[in-house]
């Protein structure tokens, strides 16, 4: 009985449903008919919009409750003063090229304020583009023809572009007979010199490593200098007493400072940014970057009252502005090519005995392009006194009234150049002379 009861209310409930399908379809029929006749019923719509509404909740729960990797969080556009970021559009996805990466997992980012999760994000996004530079010396021992190879000194540097290029300050690989190069992954290559400056203080270097790491290189971005301001926020990365990649935070305290290197005859750095961030030996060559990570300096000096090579608050860059302009000189020709009058400049305290102002040629080489403007040097009569000749007190519409003034316009030429020299000539004569720039050689020390 129990069976025949279950197949008896079987027999019911297909009748039942079939009934209801019928229903069902004439229902839709006369939907369908509504919709090209009039509006759609306002029950209707009312129905449909709850579905959708439902179905939307019950999606945004599902994404709620399904975990992510911490690898895929990102901050949100805008978050730091940046433009929002537009929806994701499901596209076809290609795989992208391996970069070198800090590895180092986030902290917990709801434990840190808004400026910790900036700096935090910094420092983990260009510690790929910094690397730690070996300066190594060939030594023989005595009594013996064996070569040592010693350490003499190590430095910081940061990746230029994907060919393996470094850039690094001069000093850091002076004298070195080799040059090793450390990445981010903690693998070690050889490096050549490209060229460099001396009295610049800027070098590049050729990394020689296989095609596929030079792929992951991470260049870092480059900024601007020209638009910074006292009081900006600065960060600078490099490797202090060996210590790998080191962080150090402060403001830009200072601009358009002079430096002199000691090389290029007088020539002085000109345009310095002047930091307080903690810049100590091992953190030359590294980058000096702004609040959003881009390169705007070259960390390359401190002031060191005490003679100890230890941070006192006051710390020097090269401007990025001027890197550029010297990067792009070593990678075309292999060496910067700087123009020069061809003249040789008095000290400036022969001026300063007469109470003039400018600069003193005390010598002019034959054959230079000062010579063939006609420029003037000091020259002795027949009873062995002293004449002077040109005092150089402008150039191209620009008063020069020191050394670096000269060497500042010059900086703004190019080999070829013709360029105005207004000069004092014998003290108290204006002549204007017209000089066709040449390329200056190095001297041998360079």
């Amino acid at each position: 009985m129990a069976a025949s009861s279950h197949h008896a209310g079987s027999s019911s409930s297909s009748s039942a449903q079939s009934e209801q399908r019928r229903r069902l379809v004439r229902a839709a029929a006369s939907r369908q008919q509504t919709s090209s006749d009039g509006p759609e019923p306002a029950e209707s719509s009312s129905l449909k919009r709850f579905l959708i509404s439902g179905a939307a909740a019950a999606a945004l729960l599902l994404a709620a409750a399904t975990p992510r990797p911490a690898a895929a969080f990102q901050m949100p556009g805008g978050l730091f003063g940046g433009a929002p970021q537009p929806a994701a559009v499901a596209t076809k996805v290609e795989a992208a090229p391996a970069v070198m990466e800090n590895k180092t997992p986030l902290p917990d980012l709801s434990q840190l304020s808004m400026e910790e999760i900036k700096t935090v994000t910094l420092f983990k996004e260009n510690t790929p583009c910094v690397v730690n530079i070996a300066n190594i010396a060939n030594a023989r021992r005595y009594y013996s023809t064996d070569i040592l190879k010693i350490p003499q000194g190590q430095g910081s540097g940061f990746v230029w572009d994907h060919n393996g290029h470094i850039v690094t300050n001069y000093h850091v690989i002076r004298g070195a007979s080799e040059v090793q190069v450390s990445l981010i992954d903690q693998s070690t290559w050889p490096a050549t010199i490209v060229g460099g400056d001396p009295s610049k203080d800027v070098a590049v270097l050729q990394l020689q490593a296989p095609k596929e790491v030079l792929a992951e290189l991470k260049p870092i971005e480059l900024g601007n200098s020209s638009g910074l301001f006292v009081g900006q926020q600065v960060f600078a990365i490099g490797n202090p007493f060996g210590l790998d990649h080191t962080l150090t935070s402060g403001i830009i305290s200072g601009l358009n400072r002079e430096l002199n290197t000691g090389y290029g005859g007088g020539a002085a750095l000109r345009n310095v940014i002047q930091s307080d961030a903690s810049i100590n030996p091992g953190n030359s060559g590294g980058p000096l970057l702004d609040s959003r990570g881009r390169l705007i300096g070259i960390n390359t000096a401190i002031y060191d009252p005490t003679g100890k090579g230890s941070s006192s608050g006051i710390g020097f860059a090269i401007p990025i502005d001027t890197v550029r302009g010297l990067v792009d000189q070593i990678l075309t020709y292999g060496r910067v090519v700087r123009p020069v009058l061809g003249i040789t400049i008095a000290p400036p305290q022969a001026l300063r005995q007469m109470g003039l102002q400018g600069v003193l040629v005390l010598d002019v080489p034959p054959g230079t392009p000062a010579a063939k403007a006609g420029l003037q040097g000091i020259t002795r009569d027949d009873y062995g006194r002293m004449s002077i000749g040109d005092v150089i007190v402008g150039m191209n519409g620009k008063p020069v009234k020191s050394e670096g003034d000269l060497f500042g316009v010059l900086d703004d030429c190019k080999v070829g150049d013709k360029v105005t020299v207004d000069v004092l000539r014998g003290g108290n004569k204006k002549r204007t002379l017209t000089v066709q720039l040449a390329e200056r050689v190095p001297d041998a020390t360079e």
